[in-house]
């Protein structure tokens, strides 16, 4: 048994299964089970740690400064569930079977449940099994009244201690709801809708053609696309990334980042907005910069993400101009500069968040469990 440690509780939880499985031939349902719990694992990558698999659930859990924002873990929930309804969408479209565990398919949703707390770790196998009284009151917290009260079928529930350390005080997504849990007396919580998350996500997405294009620059790194995510998403090490001496975010939209708003760039007195046009977390976010003086005008940033067996590949592309001709023009004249600048950002930005992310992960193994 290792010493105490605190960390995120994460459960994420398949709901309906068990009335699923009653009307369900046991083979085909436990194919479909199996294809949603890979995608949840799959979810619960780096800076995530699985603690185990529970049935139909999966119980996962990160250390405090795992994550450099706390939307950082807003953006997880929410692409997870996004993923997992995408799924059950295409296992609807795809059924040719005519077995109630393949018609009935729909009625599968999911839930969870996030809370900060203390545990002790025992190692069982490839695994970590966490055991405390937070480790109790997440799962308790499975069995709520959320559905009753507020009628919401796919959600996320924050206890307080979560949504504070993560710091999302301000975020209007999260609605206050009491839970009164045995053994634990009244726990405050806070419960994000994920149902409309999903029926937000197939909004339009932002590419720029060969026509548009007019830079482009790649780079490895040796960390999950989550984490990559989260540093691109923080101003302290995004300064790094534009060549910027200080960069701050304005225009949250409901307490968070998001679509519309500002990455205000300070290069000594001269301030260039980056408006986020496109949201994809772990994946894309598009940015409409203003240019600098004497230009006018404004261009398209596009930052993908892509999974690799190493890592992450990361491409940047700039295009997409809209302005004057004469200050196209200047641009372009000045590519050659603005590429040098930009590739020695880029390996800046890779170097910096490369070390960082070793010492976060020395810092965990000095506290965490030896295998």
């Amino acid at each position: 048994m290792q010493p105490k440690q605190q960390a995120f509780l994460y459960v994420a939880d398949i709901t309906g299964y068990t009335g699923y499985l009653n009307v369900s031939e046991l083979e085909h349902a436990r194919g479909t089970l199996t294809d949603l719990l890979e995608l949840l694992v799959d979810h619960a990558g780096p800076p995530m740690r699985i603690s185990k698999l529970e049935g139909d659930a999966v119980f996962s859990y990160a250390f405090e400064d795992a994550f450099t924002d706390g939307g950082t873990f807003l953006d997880l929930v929410e692409g997870t569930y996004v993923a997992f309804r995408r799924a059950i969408d295409q296992m609807v479209l795809n059924n040719t079977c005519q077995c109630n565990a393949c018609a009935n398919v729909s009625s599968l949703d999911l839930k969870f449940v996030i809370h900060f707390g203390s545990f002790v770790v025992q190692r069982i196998g490839s695994y970590d099994e966490l055991l405390g009284p937070d480790v109790n009151l997440a799962h308790r917290l499975l069995k709520n009244t959320v559905t009753d009260r507020l009628g919401l079928l796919a959600y996320c529930l924050y206890t307080i201690s979560a949504r504070d350390r993560l710091g999302l005080e301000g975020v209007t997504i999260l609605v206050p709801h009491d839970e009164d849990v045995p053994d634990f007396g009244l726990v405050k919580t806070y419960v994000q809708d994920l149902g409309d998350v999903y029926r937000r996500s197939d909004e339009p997405v932002i590419t720029l053609d060969d026509s548009q294009l007019l830079l482009t620059l790649e780079a490895d790194v040796p960390m999950s696309p989550a984490v990559v995510w989260d540093y691109l998403s923080s101003p302290m090490f995004r300064n790094i990334l534009i060549g910027a001496e200080k960069v701050e975010i304005t225009n949250r939209v409901g307490g968070r980042v998001g679509v519309g708003s500002v990455y205000q760039c300070y290069h000594g007195d001269r301030v260039t907005p980056q408006t986020i046009l496109e949201w994809e977390p772990f994946t894309k976010v598009v940015t409409e910069d203003m240019l600098p003086k004497p230009m006018k005008g404004s261009g398209l940033v596009v930052t993908h993400l892509e999974e690799t067996p190493t890592g992450t590949h990361l491409t940047r592309q700039w295009g997409g101009f809209s302005g004057p001709r004469w200050s196209e023009t200047l641009f372009r004249i000045g590519l050659v500069f603005i590429k040098k600048m930009a590739t020695q950002s880029l390996a800046n930005f890779v170097e910096a968040i490369t070390t960082d992310h070793i010492q976060r992960f020395e810092r965990e193994t000095t506290t965490s469990v030896a295998t």
